[in-house]
């Protein structure tokens, strides 16, 4: 049975990730130190798929813990997660973003190369693909950045290349994903962040369970169908699988490949608003405010090529990813375990 280490694997994508690893098979390792997350996730995780792992609480920059982690397990690939991913917060604290997101992946590489463990999944994003030149978005577009959280994503795809042109024995999947949205249908985990949340859908979800007063909308003057920003939304549990597919190709294939991971469809803010009133038949009030710096008019994929070479494509639709969100938040058993 293949060992994974998933980095951040108690955080919002990873959790989901780690549940589809178990279910198929597979063994895995958890480390996390819960910056974005909680600890009830781990036991979370342990009840939905029936089976038991090894977590380590810890920083993935932590080399000793690595070290540690690497030396009491025999690890086959990592799939790696950890790191900070909010926008707007790496635009107010680019050094954070730099250090944090820049470390913990050379603290993980040079620990997966000293034992010999060339395999992993990197969780990109779509953001390298700044203000995109076409649309739908294809892995051959011009890569570019327009904030530092995006800027990390793309420098480290550079050191997974120049790791990769060193030794040839790597098999790396860079992942691109765009907005990944929806909750398990356990009802179990989800996306459920410390403070304010920075994404869009936890927001509405709070303003529903009136936690929030209203939801800002930043910006209705985009160059779109009504003035607010257009995304690629993707439910979590499909793009957990696109983990999963990229795994079973990397521990058969050596090479470093980059693979969209999206619906190829755009909603725009409004549409998802009023997409989510009417699934969970709720009343969503909301504000215009000034754009964020660093947010783009259009973001959608071409998935295509996921699709030809991970057998992979997504499946749930913007009404499953956004009820499945309100209904985990409503959920109170995920926070009493």
């Amino acid at each position: 049975m293949k060992k994974i280490l998933v980095t951040g694997g108690a955080g919002y994508i990873g959790s989901h990730t780690a549940v589809e690893l178990l279910n198929a098979g597979y063994e895995i390792i958890i480390v996390d130190n819960f910056y974005n997350s909680k600890p009830e996730t781990i036991e979370n995780i342990k009840k939905i798929t029936n089976k038991d792992f090894l977590f380590y609480e810890g920083d993935v920059c932590d080399k000793k813990l690595l070290r540690k982690i690497f030396s009491e397990n025999e690890i086959d690939a990592a799939i790696h997660f950890a790191g900070f991913k909010a926008v707007g917060e790496s635009v107010a604290k680019p050094l954070m973003y730099y250090r944090n997101n820049i470390d913990s992946t050379l603290t993980l590489l040079e620990t997966m190369q000293e034992f010999n463990c060339q395999k992993l999944v990197f969780s990109s994003s779509a953001t390298v693909y700044g203000d995109p030149e076409r649309l739908p978005i294809d892995e051959k577009c011009r890569l570019s950045v327009t904030n530092p959280y995006g800027a990390t994503k793309l420098y480290i795809e550079g050191i997974l290349k120049d790791l990769y042109i060193s030794d040839n024995e790597w098999s790396i999947a860079i992942l691109r994903y765009f907005n990944p949205v929806g909750a398990h249908e356990s009802r179990l985990i989800g996306e459920d962040p410390n403070g304010i949340p920075n994404n869009l859908v936890p927001y509405i979800v709070k303003v529903a369970n009136k936690e929030l007063p209203y939801l800002n909308i930043f910006g209705n003057d985009y160059n779109t169908k009504d003035g607010t920003g257009v995304r690629d939304y993707i439910h979590v549990v499909d793009l957990a699988k696109g983990h999963l597919n990229s795994l079973n190709y990397i521990l058969d294939h050596k090479g470093i490949d980059y693979y969209n991971l999206g619906t190829g469809k755009g909603y725009s803010v409004l549409e998802l608003v009023k997409t989510f009133e009417k699934v969970n038949n709720v009343t969503i009030p909301y504000k215009i405010v000034d754009r964020r710096p660093g947010d783009i008019a259009v973001c959608y994929a071409n998935p295509s090529y996921a699709k030809e070479k991970l057998n992979w494509e997504a499946k749930l639709g913007l009404e499953s990813m956004l009820k499945s969100s309100y209904n985990f938040s409503k959920n109170t058993n995920h926070k009493k375990l």
